[in-house]
C-alpha cells in the first residue's frame, strides 16, 4: 500500500530534534523558525516533556472517557490558571479542527440557530463544519456545502452588524490572528466591538486560538491584547508540543448535558501528561514573556532588512511579506541556509519558532535572511 498523495513535501527528513534545532539523516543541522506549523511551543524533545510522557506510558496510556481521569482535571486547572479563564470549563479533544467543530456545534445547541458569520481569508480546519467556515473553496466538497455560513471582511464591523441584525446567527468565529491568510491581525477595537455586538444580538463569540494561542503572541491568548473575553476559545497546536490534543474553553453561560459532545481519544492519559508538561515549562521558563521579548527583537531586526514589503503579527507569530523578486527566499533559506520557515498567501513568510528561541538564534536567522536579500 502507498500513501494517499495529498501533501507537497520538502525533500528533507528530520530524524532528530532538540530545542530549536533539527537534524536529517546525513547529520545536517537546521534552525527551526516554523515549529512544525506553530506546534512546537516549548522546544523539541524538552526533557520535562519527554520525562512526563515516558513516565505516564509506563503507568497507563489510554482508557476511554467512561472512567475517571484525574489528569483531565489537572489540565483544566493548570490551563485556567495560566490563561486567566479559571471560571470556564474545558472540553478536551484531539485537534484544532475538532475543537472548532465542537465549538460550532455547542453554539448551535445554545442558540438553537445554525447560521455562522466567519471572515474572509479564514482557516479553521478541515472537518465538515470547520471547513465550512474556512474561506477556501478548493478544500470544500459538495458535502460541506449545506452549512449556512457568510464571510465578511476582516475588521469591517458594519458588515458584521448587518448580519447580526437579522437575528438568525448562532455564532461569529474569528482567529486570534489569521495565519493561512498571511498573518492578518484583527484590530483591538474591532474585537471589542465584535464582542459587544455578539452580546447584543445573542450570538456566540468563538475565538479560534489554535495557532495564535499558548503564549505565541506574548499573551497567553492573542485576543487578550484587546482585553476581551469570548464565549468559547479553541486551542490545539502548541497545547501538546506535538502530541495530538485540542480543547475548547467554554463560558459558564453554557449548560453541559450528558452526551451532547464526545470523543474516544480526547483527553487521554498520554495527551494530558503532555499538556501538563507544556504548561509547567511555559510557566517555569517564562515562555510567554520570552515570546514577547524575542518577538520584539525579531521585529526590530526585520525592520532594517531589505526585500520586505511589510511585517505583520505579534510576538513569535510574524508574517514577512516579501517583495515579489524575493518570492523564492524560503527555499533558499531551507536548502542553502538550513532554516525552516512557513509560507502563506501573497509571498508571505510565516515565522513561528518555538517559544524557547534565543537572541542568538534570532541573530542566526537574520544573518541568513540578509545574506540573500542584500545581494
Amino acid at each position: 500500500m502507498n500513501l494517499f498523495d495529498v501533501y507537497t513535501l520538502w525533500n528533507i527528513e528530520p530524524v532528530r530534534a532538540e530545542g530549536c534545532r533539527l537534524w536529517d539523516a546525513a547529520g545536517t543541522e537546521y534552525l527551526d523558525f516554523y515549529g512544525g506549523h506553530a506546534v512546537i511551543s516549548i522546544g523539541h524533545s524538552h526533557p520535562e516533556y519527554v520525562r512526563a510522557i515516558s513516565q505516564q506510558v509506563e503507568k497507563i496510556g489510554f482508557y476511554s472517557n467512561s472512567v475517571l481521569n484525574r489528569l483531565q482535571s489537572e489540565v483544566a486547572e493548570r490551563l485556567g490558571e495560566a490563561s486567566g479563564y479559571s471560571d470556564y470549563r474545558l472540553f478536551l479533544c484531539n485537534s484544532g479542527a475538532e475543537a472548532n467543530e465542537n465549538a460550532l456545534k455547542l453554539a448551535s445547541f445554545h442558540t438553537n440557530k445554525k447560521r455562522v458569520v466567519a471572515f474572509s481569508g479564514a482557516f479553521h480546519g478541515r472537518t465538515s463544519g470547520a471547513v465550512a467556515v474556512t474561506d477556501n473553496p478548493a478544500i470544500q466538497s459538495p458535502f460541506n456545502g449545506k452549512h449556512e455560513v457568510i464571510f465578511v471582511p476582516l475588521n469591517d464591523i458594519d458588515a458584521v452588524a448587518r448580519q447580526l441584525e437579522k437575528g438568525d446567527v448562532a455564532a461569529v468565529i474569528i482567529e486570534g490572528i489569521q495565519g493561512v491568510a498571511g498573518i492578518l491581525v484583527p484590530q483591538d477595537e474591532f474585537l471589542i466591538q465584535l464582542e459587544r455586538l455578539c452580546k447584543k444580538y445573542g450570538a456566540v463569540f468563538i475565538l479560534d486560538e489554535i495557532q495564535s494561542g499558548y503564549g505565541r503572541t506574548g499573551k497567553f491568548f492573542a485576543h487578550q491584547h484587546a482585553g476581551i473575553r469570548p464565549d468559547i476559545i479553541t486551542t490545539a497546536k502548541g497545547m501538546g508540543n506535538g502530541f495530538p490534543i485540542g480543547g475548547a474553553l467554554i463560558s459558564p453561560a453554557f449548560e453541559a448535558k450528558k452526551g451532547m459532545l464526545g470523543t474516544t481519544f480526547g483527553g487521554n492519559h498520554l495527551a494530558c501528561a503532555a499538556a501538563i508538561a507544556v504548561l509547567d515549562v511555559i510557566k517555569n521558563e517564562s515562555l510567554v514573556e520570552n515570546a514577547a521579548k524575542m518577538g520584539a527583537y525579531l521585529l526590530e531586526k526585520l525592520s532594517a532588512c531589505k526585500g520586505i514589503k511589510e511585517v505583520r503579527g505579534r510576538g513569535l507569530m510574524l508574517g514577512v511579506e516579501l517583495q515579489p523578486e524575493y518570492a523564492g527566499l524560503r527555499d533558499r533559506l531551507l536548502y542553502e541556509g538550513h532554516i525552516f520557515t512557513g509560507g502563506a498567501k501573497n509571498h508571505v513568510m510565516r515565522l513561528l519558532p518555538p517559544l524557547t528561541i534565543s537572541k542568538e538564534e534570532v541573530d542566526m536567522f537574520i544573518h541568513e535572511f540578509t545574506k540573500y536579500t542584500n545581494k
